[in-house]
């Protein structure tokens, strides 16, 4: 019966193994958290604020996604041991995503652009995110 196992089980966030991971995925989403906040307090017309509501929610739960794929994807035991927080980055992060699909105020999708932005730091700080990211930091 060994005909039908597969000879290998390869596990990635886009089932090609491709190896290619970025906190910038995460930024771009929770910034547009952000502006959809911006957006929404600016305006007085209900149906494009509840239009801001849905973006913001979607984004916020887009920016979950992308943490998660780091988390259990690219980030390995030895990660835990360099550094030291990065568990707490990630559970502050994905509790800020949750704060800010839960609210329309910009404070909080500020508090979710800082948690990622933590997230990022550690994860450039990384040797293997020469090979893994695209967008690196400009310093």
């Amino acid at each position: 019966m060994t005909i039908f196992r597969p000879a290998k089980t390869a596990r990635a966030h886009c089932d090609l193994m491709c190896g290619v991971y970025d906190p910038a995925q995460a930024r771009i989403e929770a910034q547009s958290v952000l502006r959809a906040c911006e957006k929404y307090q600016a305006s007085d017309d209900p149906v494009f604020r509840e239009r801001c509501v849905i973006v913001k929610e979607e984004r916020a739960e887009l920016v979950k996604h992308h943490l998660w794929v780091l988390w259990t994807d690219f980030f390995k035991p030895h990660h835990l041991e360099a550094f030291k927080d990065l568990h707490d980055a990630f559970w502050t992060a994905t509790k800020a995503a949750g704060a800010a699909k839960k609210s329309m105020a910009p404070a909080d999708a500020e508090a979710l652009i800082t948690a990622v932005e933590r997230v990022s730091s550690i994860f450039w700080q990384t040797e293997e995110s020469a090979a893994a990211g695209l967008f690196p930091p400009s310093e």
